[in-house]
């Protein structure tokens, strides 16, 4: 029986994804403790990058093995999904705005009225943001939180309870919280604008609206002031202007003449683009400026404790060998995997066999072997030089006699990784001495489970040539 197991597709992560779970994983060691990592650093150490490198490389190969990673894709599908929602509500809310601003056409429209339902939310809402932008360091607004709120209610997994703080932790620590929410606050508001914008063209095409402007405490004279000062930018930009005489006369009843209707709609169209649209769009493309400005000079703050204390472990001064971790809280199951790059050769190791068994067998010539595996040293020193020198095919010989444990199968799913294509070989108990069947199925079952083939005959055909 032979199974062979594929690698598994990864997402290949950027930059920003391999910063955001390192944090992750700061926080969560920092809640529950050290994890256990000593494969993992091994394999961090051979890669000779600088000491930032190896802690993301780690976090994201943690991540793999727990969960993480899968949380943090789970995690932006539903920043995702969050969006589309929140989308959703500008159109809707930009619709809103627009009819809300020009009525039914039954009745005449107060120019201001409508001025301030277009603009007024928007107006109060972006003095708000200045004025957070200047005086806080985070000025997310609640649409921000909103959306933060969102994405993480419909992650729905319980491993990314930490990739929300975590991500605030690290932008906010390079004072980039601001322009990455200020990108989504102004992305939203331009849309509902835009929205806005486009449904108020659309009611002005197909109905027949009167502009009208009322007050008691003000005259003629400040409201024609006031249109002018507003419409005098719009109209750089070819928008109409209405002029004083008509702004006097609206100020009566609607004007039924044409001229009048277009002069008041390109005015009130002007004013929303100058005032609303082009402010966010500016706001927007500058978030966006300084958002990647930021992105570009992230990095992991390595002062800080948690990160301090892995310097010693993924760059060590000195090979200690012997120092056996506290357990972690919580056991992994262990797994088997392969390794496809730069492998040559093969060998044959064995796990704690009896003393009084031969070993090795006769081998065919070009096979190495790596002989028994009794202690942690002679395990950490095989997995070093296997890491470095990689085989493609390996060969293990156990003895079905002992009971498949925990630490037993979590060895043999690393050794595995370290090989392109690994084998398992159920030695056959001495002349004379009867193999409990029971015990045997407890090493099939649990060699299928960690995925990985296995044969009770010495398959050195294989071995030597990789085929049977």
């Amino acid at each position: 029986m032979e199974h062979r197991v594929s690698p598994l597709d990864q997402p290949t992560p950027n930059r920003l994804h391999r910063l955001w779970l390192s944090e992750t994983i700061r926080l969560r060691e920092e809640h529950a403790g050290p994890l256990e990592d000593s494969e993992i650093n091994r394999r961090v150490q051979l890669q000779g990058d600088a000491l930032g490198e190896r802690i993301q490389t780690r976090a994201w190969l943690l991540g793999e093995r727990d969960g993480q990673v899968q949380a943090l894709q789970h995690w932006l599908h539903g920043a995702r999904l969050a969006a589309l929602l929140l989308l959703l509500l500008c159109i809707l809310s930009g619709s809103g705005l627009a009819v809300a601003a020009l009525g039914d056409g039954q009745r005449p429209v107060n120019v201001f009225w409508a001025l301030g339902s277009l603009l007024g939310l928007n107006l109060i809402l972006l003095v708000g943001w200045t004025l957070g932008l200047l005086l806080s360091r985070d000025s997310a607004g609640a649409l921000g939180h909103l959306w933060l709120w969102l994405s993480a209610k419909l992650a729905r997994d319980v491993q990314a309870a930490q990739l929300a703080p975590a991500l605030l932790l690290m932008l906010q620590r390079q004072r980039l919280s601001r322009w990455g929410l200020g990108i989504l606050v102004h992305g939203f508001w331009l849309l509902t604008l835009l929205t806005a914008l486009l449904t108020l063209l659309a009611l002005l095409a197909t109905r027949r609206y009167g502009f009208v402007w009322e007050s008691t405490l003000l005259g003629g004279d400040s409201f024609i002031a006031l249109t002018q000062a507003l419409g005098s930018l719009p109209a750089l930009l070819g928008f109409s202007l209405p002029d004083a005489e008509l702004i006097r006369a609206s100020g009566d009843s609607a004007l039924a003449n044409e001229t009048a209707r277009l002069s008041w709609a390109g005015w009130l169209v002007g004013v929303l683009v100058v005032y609303g649209l082009l402010p966010r769009l500016a706001l927007l493309l500058f978030c966006l400026w300084r958002w990647q400005r930021g992105c570009i000079a992230l990095s992991l703050d390595l002062s800080l404790p948690g990160y301090s204390l892995l310097r010693e472990r993924l760059q060590p001064s000195s090979e200690r060998l012997g120092i056996s971790d506290a357990a972690p809280p919580q056991l992994y199951q262990p797994h088997a995997g392969n390794q496809l790059a730069q492998s040559q050769g093969a060998v044959i190791l064995a796990i704690e066999l009896d003393p009084q068994r031969n070993w090795p067998p006769t081998l065919p010539k070009g096979i190495s072997d790596a002989g028994v595996i009794d202690s942690r040293e002679q395990r950490n020193q095989l997995l070093d030089q296997l890491s470095r020198f990689p085989p493609a095919r390996l060969l293990i010989a156990c003895d079905p006699r002992r009971s498949p444990d925990r630490g037993s199968l979590a060895l043999l799913g690393e050794l595995s990784r370290t090989a392109s294509a690994t084998r398992i070989w159920l030695l056959q108990p001495p002349a004379g001495e009867a193999l409990d069947s029971e015990r045997l199925s407890d090493w099939h079952q649990a060699l299928e489970q960690l995925q990985l083939s296995y044969s009770d005959s010495a398959p050195f055909s294989w071995l030597e040539h990789g085929h049977d």
